[in-house]
């Protein structure tokens, strides 16, 4: 058998990884700057949202505003996350450097007048934009342009909500469904790490949810702790975030879609979109919905949230659809923002309900929901267990020695499969259909290739 050791190889490998190094320091440093200046502003234009209720008033105002910069000033950066993702498939016109100011200012335009939306997609499109624009001054070719995108969406992922291990293979495993490319791992790693870092030595902090797993199974000493009965409710439950993350999905591309069919001035879409949410606010006399939803403000420390949710209490049974009907309208009506907090909102609302119909433990439930949701509206199940971790288990270490991670796990997998090949980003592609059916019944494509 011939030996596959070559000390050349070894080489090539560690001239790689000293490339990389040099050129993601510099561009996780920009991200994470960028990010954290983002997150402040964020903070301080949801202060006031909280402070002057009144301005929900004039989101329609401003959402002419927001369309019209990017209708004049826009142009290929409107596509967003989209369009990263097609340059990483197929390097082309580029991703533009405008693209991070110009979400920057309608992400905060959207939080600042009570849109609901969240905040990863500003982060992955500032570090996109960011990494391309490095790759232009460094006359990069195509391959390594690649590369360097997928490093930019890892830091931007990574420092917005501080979890560098999840940055790191979302860029990788959102490209496609059933197919990741380890050719950029190092440097998506290296990027995410320090995108994380730099976020955090600028006083940049993170929301910390707690979770209390009551160990009931016996194992061996040091083993990890298994509830059968807990992990089939999980399993059941991760039923029902596998179907609300395709409602979530397909639900904001039909908004997005009747409003292109009924509304042929783009910049006008948005007002359409803050009217609606107005209405509904009016309708339910509920302003829990609005903007990103993470923590209760001190003028409503009762209302629903992602931290009430995992309390016994803290959401009622239709708190997730009003979040995903808030965000379908405002992300499909073409507000800036993202879609995955309020992803974490709608999955950690609905935990919250059924652990209390399947008599489990609502933090528990409260926080797999949070991230199965996301998995499967995204496709990315690794990711999304990992990001289980990172959030959940620093200072709560019990928790892997109580089967948690098995309870990700399953969340997580069995969401992402059962959500089908829906998605919220249409240019993920389908590299290996999940089921044989879908084998035979789509030739490759992309995750929604109705769009």
């Amino acid at each position: 058998m011939p030996f596959r050791w070559d000390y050349r190889e070894h080489v090539h490998l560690a001239a790689f990884v000293a490339k990389w190094m040099l050129i993601c320091l510099p561009l996780g440093t920009l991200t994470g700057s960028a990010v954290a200046f983002f997150l402040w502003a964020l903070d301080g234009v949801t202060q006031l949202q909280w402070q002057n209720p009144w301005l929900l008033w004039l989101l329609p105002i401003a959402g002419v505003g927001s369309g019209l910069v990017y209708h004049r000033w826009g142009q290929a950066a409107e596509a967003g996350n989209n369009l990263i993702m097609e340059q990483i498939h197929e390097p082309g016109g580029g991703v533009p450097s405008r693209m991070a100011p110009l979400v920057l200012f309608g992400t905060l335009i959207t939080h600042l007048f009570g849109g609901s939306a969240g905040r990863e997609g500003t982060a992955v499109q500032m570090g996109g934009s960011i990494a391309a624009t490095l790759g232009r001054w460094l006359g990069l070719n195509e391959d390594d342009t690649r590369i360097l995108l997928s490093a930019g969406v890892a830091s931007g992922f990574a420092a917005v909500f501080g979890t560098p291990l999840t940055g790191a293979i979302f860029a990788l495993e959102v490209l496609a469904i059933g197919q990741m490319s380890y050719r950029a791992l190092i440097p998506c790693l290296i990027a995410s790490v320090i995108g994380d870092r730099v976020n955090s030595a600028w006083g940049i902090g993170h929301t910390h949810y707690a979770i209390v797993v009551a160990a009931t199974g016996r194992g061996e000493p040091g083993a990890t702790t298994l509830d059968w009965l807990l992990a089939g409710k999980v399993a059941i439950a991760s039923v029902g975030f596998g179907l609300v993350s395709v409602l979530f999905a397909e639900l904001t591309h039909a908004v997005r879609t009747i409003l292109r069919q009924l509304v042929t001035i783009p910049w006008l879409r948005p007002a359409v979109g803050g009217v609606l949410v107005i209405l509904l606010v009016w309708v339910l006399n509920d302003r829990d919905f609005l903007g990103l939803g993470v923590s209760a403000s001190r003028m409503n420390p009762d209302a629903v949230c992602i931290e009430s949710s995992f309390q016994t209490g803290g959401a009622n049974w239709s708190s997730w659809w009003w979040k995903l009907l808030f965000t379908a309208i405002t992300v499909g009506s073409g507000f800036k923002g993202g879609e995955v907090t309020p992803l974490f909102f709608i999955g950690a609302a609905l935990g919250n309900v059924l652990g209390q119909l399947l008599g489990a433990p609502v933090d528990l439930m409260a926080g797999l929901g949070f991230v199965a949701v996301f998995a499967g509206a995204t496709n990315t199940p690794l990711a999304c267990t990992v990001m289980a971790i990172e959030l959940f288990a620093p200072g709560n270490g019990s928790l892997l020695s109580e089967g948690f991670v098995v309870y990700a796990a399953v969340a997580c997998f069995l969401s992402y499969f059962l959500s089908g090949h829906s998605s919220i980003y249409h240019a993920q592609r389908i590299a290996v259909p999940k089921t044989e059916f879908a084998a035979r019944t789509r030739n490759g494509g992309t995750a929604s290739d109705e769009q």
